[in-house]
């Protein structure tokens, strides 16, 4: 980043060790505040998420959600890092200087390293989404338990090149969103924010980009704001996703990126 190679050599040493340990939310501040295109649609505000707050949200499988104002989304992707398609959508969010949360699959992440890392350098945050993607509430407890954390360790070796069960970043998913009570529970207690969806693209299915736009758009509409979901993975999904940015910007809707509550930003535009 140009900010840090012109600053004095003591302050590049010192914001270099900040960085290696809150990557994920210092970058994501510093390049949400360089956005050089005037006209982009930006990033409006950080907000940070404290999971003894909001310890699961997502209306879909909750009843609460993160505390959201009409026109304020955030955008969350399911299932990479795929190169060549997660940086089809890593492009369209850079064109609109925009933050997003991707929850990773951790096979996919021991896969392909280089990708995790490039993620958390554009600024986005990183969350967790198992090992292998699979149907957790079918699985024992334990059996559960340990593919969550497998999915974890993946990610941070990834990350930062050791092998750990604590998050970085305390946001989970359940693939499917298939939770139970008691990996809930588990969860709560080890201090991480479970993350359902208010509502989606539906890009599973098969669709064009403009079948999946206007259906994205028509739910936008009906609920006015939330945590959206979407698979970075999905082709249409990164043809579509140029459009609905300026969607968003034509109809006045504003992006709003979380972090966790623990770590600060360098701007300090968290709320």
């Amino acid at each position: 980043m140009r900010k840090m190679s012109s600053a004095p050599r003591p302050l590049r040493k010192t914001f270099a060790a900040l960085v290696a340990l809150a990557p994920v939310a210092l970058f994501g501040s510093a390049h949400a505040a360089e956005c050089q295109r005037k006209d982009a649609l930006g990033t409006s505000r950080v907000l940070e998420v404290d999971p003894a707050t909001y310890p699961r949200v997502g209306l879909k499988s909750f009843p609460q959600t993160l505390p959201l104002r009409d026109g304020e989304v955030v955008l969350t992707f399911d299932d990479g890092p795929t190169p060549g398609v997660t940086d089809k959508v890593l492009t369209a969010l850079a064109a609109e200087c925009v933050q997003a949360t991707f929850f990773m699959v951790g096979r996919n992440a021991a896969d392909h390293p280089d990708m995790v890392r490039k993620i958390a350098r554009l600024g986005h945050t990183i969350g967790y989404h198992s090992w292998d993607h699979p149907h957790l509430n079918k699985l024992p407890l334990d059996q559960a338990e340990a593919n969550i954390n497998r999915g974890i360790e993946a990610v941070q070796t990834a990350l930062r090149g050791t092998a750990s069960t604590v998050p970085s970043t305390p946001f989970f998913r359940f693939p499917y969103f298939e939770s139970t009570p008691a990996l809930l529970d588990r969860l709560e207690k080890r201090g991480i924010a479970v993350f359902g969806a208010d509502f989606w693209a539906s890009d599973w299915n098969k669709m064009t980009p403009e079948e999946e736009l206007k259906l994205l758009t028509g739910r936008l509409e009906g609920h006015r704001k939330g945590i959206i979901l979407l698979h970075d993975p999905q082709m249409r999904t990164a043809e579509m996703l140029p459009a609905f940015l300026r969607y968003l910007q034509e109809h006045k809707y504003h992006v709003v990126h979380i972090v966790p509550a623990a770590l600060k930003t360098v701007s300090d535009r968290t709320h």
